[in-house]
């Protein structure tokens, strides 16, 4: 059957077998006290990547089981293999290579780094094979790239399937956990966001890492989904160089390495991503459309905020932009969801439709509410310390903010249109 009758979804239903008997209590069952001392449960081992280890909460944790997830061609592969290139100085490593033949593995790890003697490959994605692996060798840690690629004969359907994920990710981790082996899963995204499966993997693991990216930019952001042994807020960037994956210590600066400033359209925003704060460059371009419908085009921005703020601004401030083209982009590839950037957006919208750069020191953050009001965001402080830290002078806040910041001037906005007549004294 393809589609289901109940809620009309294709390709969603699964064959599940019937009239297994029901499984016999064990007789023999142990149990200990939670509180006795069986050394440290939660150790980290360091990965050898910096930016992985701090979203980690400082390295891996013995007998983990850890879902890296993405799109196609992110970066998820080269940073896994990093990880175990960089353990493997000290530990036995097994990478499962089902997308990829041995020799292409190492044609890869010798581009970005020196190949670790620990380190060891296998090809075979059967399910079997594996579990004897983990078995039999003496690794510490098992990539598997990827578990869309594992498959168990006994279940009649294609790898990749709902029903072949689903098992060999339960039988993976089962024999994990049991041989004291941490487990790195490789998963990819589908187009919906979510991994592949749909789903049934994050409830099996420890940890889902969520890499995203442009893949035509050089930028990549890894974040923590669920993390049972640390935060959920620390946040990683990386640069995808032709050596591989190298760590962005100072996001700031490389997001604004190559800004032109004085343009129309172009406002520095203050951006919080978990608990790292960054400054990027919010562009907009408003032009007069030659017939046809409007435009609305947002890049790295949330695209339902677009035409929401246009709308206020339409109404709210009196600016005519029923007529015209407007396109907003987050420079850097960037994906900032974010209400705190709809001020920056605001302004950068009003600069391009005046046709005059707005002050190149200033930054701005703040939510817009549907009756133009500037409202207050999170994490004020670290935005204005950031700011402060690459140079800016001047901020645009919102006016119940209570807070201040030495070496910034703040200038406090209650409405869209005090920011209307912000553009007209900074530009």
């Amino acid at each position: 059957m393809g589609r289901c009758p109940e809620c009309g979804a294709w390709g969603t239903v699964v064959e599940e077998l019937v009239g297994r008997r029901p499984a016999e209590p064990a007789r023999d069952v142990s149990t200990e006290m939670l509180g006795s001392p069986d050394g440290d449960a939660a150790a980290r081992s360091p990965t050898g990547v910096d930016e992985l280890d701090l979203v980690l909460g400082g390295g891996l944790v013995a007998a983990s089981i850890v879902l890296l997830a993405g799109e196609p061609g992110v970066g998820k592969s080269t940073l896994a293999l990093q990880a175990a290139m960089a353990m493997g100085a000290h530990r036995e490593v097994l990478v499962v290579c089902g997308e990829e033949a041995p020799p292409q593995v190492r044609a890869r790890a010798a581009r970005i780094g020196a190949v670790a003697d620990g380190v060891r490959t296998m090809s075979n994605p059967e399910l079997g094979a594996v579990l004897g692996a983990i078995e039999s060798a003496a690794a510490s840690l098992v990539v598997v790239d990827s578990i869309q690629t594992m498959f168990d004969p006994e279940i009649p359907s294609a790898p990749g399937s709902v029903s072949q994920v689903r098992e060999c990710g339960a039988r993976l981790a089962r024999a994990a956990r049991d041989n004291g082996v941490t487990l790195v899963l490789v998963g990819h995204v589908t187009k919906e966001g979510t991994v592949a499966g749909p789903r049934v993997l994050e409830h099996l693991v420890d940890v889902v890492l969520q890499f995203e990216g442009d893949r035509s930019g050089g930028v990549r952001i890894l974040r923590a989904l669920k993390n049972r042994f640390g935060s959920t807020e620390e946040v990683g960037f990386f640069e995808m160089r032709p050596e591989g994956l190298v760590a962005i210590r100072d996001a700031s600066a490389y997001l604004l390495a190559d800004r032109c400033a004085g343009l129309p359209g172009s406002v520095l925003a203050a951006c919080v991503d978990g608990r790292r704060p960054f400054v990027c460059e919010i562009q907009a371009l408003v032009a007069t459309t030659e017939g046809g419908p409007v435009r609305r085009s947002a890049v790295g921005i949330d695209p339902s905020r677009l035409p929401l703020l246009v709308a206020v601004l339409e109404q709210r401030a009196g600016i005519p932009l029923g007529n015209m083209d407007v396109f907003v982009s987050a420079v850097g590839g960037l994906r900032v969801p974010e209400p705190a950037v709809d001020l920056p957006v605001v302004l950068a919208i009003m600069s391009a439709w005046k046709g005059a750069s707005f002050a190149e020191d200033a930054v701005a953050f703040g939510e817009i509410g549907l009756a133009g009001e500037v409202r207050q965001v999170a994490a004020a402080d670290k935005r204005l310390i950031e700011a402060a830290n690459v140079g800016c002078t001047r901020a645009f806040v919102p006016r119940n903010f209570s807070g201040a910041r030495d070496g910034l001037e703040l200038h406090r906005l209650g409405h869209v249109r005090d920011a209307l007549d912000a553009i007209g004294a900074q530009c």
